[in-house]
């Protein structure tokens, strides 16, 4: 009896163990262009940019508003724009990095 008990809290472990394996570390998701195009920020969609291959939320970010700040859609790759930008790259070090961008 106890055999069978050992065997079957093992077996629980194995399942659990799987189980959170499977789960995806924060900022660890990939995403394509494609994908990355989903999340403009519209219709209750998160809004993620992409800046030198790091995607970043910035749905509640400071200045976003809908996917949107000073005309710069969300959904995109911002890397060449952010150069253009007054505050450069210094803004990124305050939003969350959900992921990276894949081509």
């Amino acid at each position: 009896m106890k055999l069978r008990k050992l065997f079957w809290i093992m077996g629980l472990v194995m399942i659990l163990g799987l189980g959170l394996a499977s789960c995806s570390t924060p900022g660890t998701e990939k995403f394509t262009v494609v994908e990355l195009a989903t999340y403009d920020g519209k219709n209750g969609n998160k809004a993620y940019i992409a800046v030198s291959g790091k995607v970043y939320d910035v749905t509640n970010a400071e200045g976003w508003n809908k996917g949107s700040h000073q005309g710069v859609s969300a959904g995109l790759d911002l890397t060449q724009v952010i150069t253009m930008a007054p505050h450069g790259k210094s803004v990124l070090d305050n939003l969350k990095i959900v992921g990276t961008l894949t081509k």
